[in-house]
């Protein structure tokens, strides 16, 4: 895997009360990343940025949400997570 594409599958972490609980109890981290990775993609990322070793990816697809700003109707976009 090239540079550009590990600099481009991870775009950031993802921080919320649930994956701080996973990183702290059992060395979990979440990463927003881009619509087309894989569990390879996002693995070899990881392993090449940080330099570790992944045991396991589990990659989930985040449905945006219908959200209301001022009478105008809208959509958050969708994302995904690893």
């Amino acid at each position: 895997m090239n540079r550009e594409r590990i600099a481009q599958v991870l775009k950031a972490p993802h921080v919320s009360e649930k994956s701080a609980r996973l990183s702290e109890i059992s060395n979990q981290y979440v990463f927003e990343v881009t619509q087309d990775a894989t569990k390879a993609d996002v693995k070899s990322a990881v392993e090449s940025l940080f330099n570790v070793t992944v045991e396991a990816v589990n990659v989930m697809n985040v449905k945006g949400k219908n959200k209301t700003f001022r009478n105008r109707s809208g959509r958050r976009g969708d994302w995904r997570k690893a």
